[in-house]
């Protein structure tokens, strides 16, 4: 086949641009990445060769080589791994399928550390080639396949590649790199190893390098040399491929013998990220089932946590031999943030993705690791050091709520776990634990109470409040999104009811109808009869409120009907729901109340009601079918007398 030019996809240009930019502060990390998708494809091949013992062609030793030419200025690695075929050089390198990408582009600021921050996070792979290459040559053939079906692939990362049909006696894949200018630190033996031992040291596989070496001679030729006039003092040398990694499975080690650079050098390399994790949990288990597991708890989210299409999980092996690296069903979908390694030996290693899903070991797997990693944010959260469970939960805060609607077994630690704003504090820091609630909970409190609002701001200034403010009584302020559902499914807290305080009475309230007199009650009731005459079905009821102090009137969801805030959150979702007629609930000591009350025409009552009905549903975030009348409504009511 003739030489073909294709252009990259518009992302990778602009990936390829920011790689040739070097925007990484360690350009050495090239390096770990190739090596990284090396061992990725020795993993593949392996797997493959459970059923298919001819993949091997031969060769029983999978490995990773390294070399370098000072004179050429060029950087080799190859690996004899599964290889790829020409349209898998397409998708693989020409395309970039995760849909993340575009969000991640749309993060960038122009800051190289901040934007080197998020590429590491990203995992450039392939691409962090060009961050000291000006041009890279990649030589592959997809193991079983013919020898003259390979494929080279070159490019300059100008916007453009090549691809070739080429002769390629091994399987596998080769990549070199043609270095830039000023690269010239990369063309060393000693820094070669040194990156590699630093990434790369618990690669499963061995990475040798090309070294030069003495020639052992036999003895009675070292005596015959001495024998003879010698030119040279200097030994005979050869090159030859020498092992410059340990090539043990990190997991696979005793702790003991496991340093915290070792941990934080391996979590690097699964998630790409420059941060150190917060956690390593590392445990092997043994009896009735025999696995390892390294989980690490990130310090920093990935910028995709957010991305619904983004495949989450674990890398999974059996008996050390890679099966899969999303195995989702090994984690649950709220600790998708988690990284590491599962290797089981008590699955079989034919393993699929239909097997995960219904299988007792793998069940059995997954609650123990979710028990593990609970249980140390547990031990976090109670740290001597606050900041640090805070700075855990200011990042992945909203992810571990999705918990309390996902995982009912571990519903009651998850609750415990749980941050919010609240009326207590100054800020809109979620730093209340229900505990911390239950705490300060007044005697004969009988509910925790919230209000959930499309903001701290609007919630902080909610009418609702006033009343509870008033008798000293704190209120959880709920403003992520999630929260709506999270209340849904957590409705009570070692033993006190969640409440919501715009739905429903209220308890602790109650007892102002007490100092009412005869002579009151008849005057409000006569107000109420006014104002539900003057709006009719519009709501569904009207009352003498005990929730306000300043505020005229507010409106209230009526027990166990949706609230007007997961209304609107369903409508952004495009599915428009029916609202329900709100309960009003007015002030009758307030200034405006009182005009109405003094008001016998009915129909001076009208605009008033209205207005009441309207300014209500504008303090709790609702929005107005005509807000054109409601301002025009109250322009007359300003200028009447």
């Amino acid at each position: 086949m003739q030489k073909e030019t294709h252009v990259f996809q518009t992302e990778v240009k602009q990936l390829l641009q920011l790689m040739i930019h070097a925007l990484y502060s360690n350009k050495e990390i090239f390096l770990r990445e190739l090596v990284s998708n090396a061992s990725d494809a020795l993993d593949k091949l392996r797997f493959e060769m459970v059923s298919n013992d001819q993949l091997s062609e031969g060769e029983s030793a999978l490995k990773i080589q390294l070399a370098f030419d000072e004179k050429a200025k060029t950087i080799t690695l190859s690996d004899n791994g599964i290889g790829m075929t020409r349209d898998e050089v397409i998708e693989n390198i020409g395309t970039i399928a995760n849909s993340g990408t575009k969000k991640f582009l749309e993060k960038l600021t122009g800051d190289q550390a901040k934007d080197s921050h998020l590429i590491g996070q990203f995992g450039v792979g392939f691409y962090s080639a060009f961050i000291v290459a000006d041009q890279v040559t990649l030589r592959t053939r997809k193991a079983g396949v013919a020898i003259d079906q390979a494929v080279e692939w070159q490019s300059k990362g100008d916007g453009e590649f090549t691809l070739e049909t080429i002769s390629k006696p091994n399987k596998g894949t080769e990549i070199v790199l043609h270095l830039k200018d000023g690269m010239d630190e990369f063309l060393s033996s000693h820094r070669l190893k040194n990156i590699i031992t630093t990434y790369s040291d618990h690669i499963s596989f061995p990475i040798e390098m090309l070294e030069e070496k003495p020639i052992p001679q036999e003895s009675g030729e070292q005596e015959q040399e001495s024998k003879e006039d010698s030119k040279s003092d200097a030994p005979q040398t050869e090159m030859v491929w020498t092992q410059i990694n340990k090539a043990t499975a990190l997991w696979t080690q005793a702790k003991s013998e496991i340093s915290d650079e070792d941990y934080a050098n391996f979590y690097q390399t699964l998630s790409h990220d420059f941060e150190k994790p917060l956690a390593t949990l590392h445990n092997k288990v043994e009896g009735t089932l025999e696995y390892t597991s390294l989980l690490y708890i990130p310090t920093k989210a990935p910028f995709d946590l957010y991305d619904r299409d983004r495949r989450y999980g674990l890398k999974l092996y059996v008996k050390r031999v890679f099966i899969m690296d999303d195995a989702e069903h090994l984690m649950p979908n709220y600790l998708r943030f988690v990284r590491g390694v599962i290797d089981s030996n008590d699955l079989p290693l034919n393993v699929s993705r239909e097997i995960l899903q219904s299988n007792h070991v793998v069940d059995k797997i997954r609650s123990a690791s979710v028990k593990r990693i609970l249980d140390h944010l547990i031990k976090l959260s109670k740290n001597d050091d606050a900041s640090i469970y805070q700075g855990f939960w200011d990042t992945f805060g909203q992810v571990i709520k999705e918990g309390i609607i996902e995982d009912y077994a571990n519903r009651e630690k998850l609750a415990g776990l749980m941050r919010f704003s609240s009326t207590h504090n100054q800020d809109a820091k979620q730093t209340v634990s229900l505990a911390d609630y239950q705490a300060r909970m007044s005697e004969g409190q009988e509910s925790i109470y919230y209000l959930i609002a499309d903001s701290y701001a609007a919630a902080l200034g909610s009418p609702h409040l006033e009343g509870l403010r008033k008798k000293g009584i704190e209120v959880l302020l709920l403003t992520d999104r999630i929260d709506e559902w999270l209340v849904a499914h957590l409705t009570e807290f070692e033993g006190k009811a969640l409440k919501s305080i715009n739905q429903g009475d209220i308890a602790e309230l109650a007892d102002e109808d007490e100092a009412v007199t005869e002579e009151e009650q008849q005057a409000r009731t006569s107000l109420v009869e006014k104002l539900q005459d003057a709006l009719g079905d519009k709501v569904a009821d009207v009352k003498i409120t005990h929730r306000l102090t300043d505020s005229p009137a507010c409106i209230v969801a009526q027990e166990g009907a949706m609230t007007p805030h997961m209304i609107r959150l369903m409508e952004q979702m495009g599915q428009a729901l029916p609202k329900s007629a709100p309960i009003l609930e007015v002030n009758s000591e307030h200034p405006v109340l009182k005009k109405v009350a003094a008001l016998t025409e009915q129909t001076s009552v009208e605009p008033w009601a209205l207005f009441l009905l309207e300014q209500a549903q504008l303090a709790d975030g609702d929005t107005l079918a005509e807000p054109a009348a409601f301002i025009k409504r109250v322009n007359q009511l300003l200028t009447s007398n």
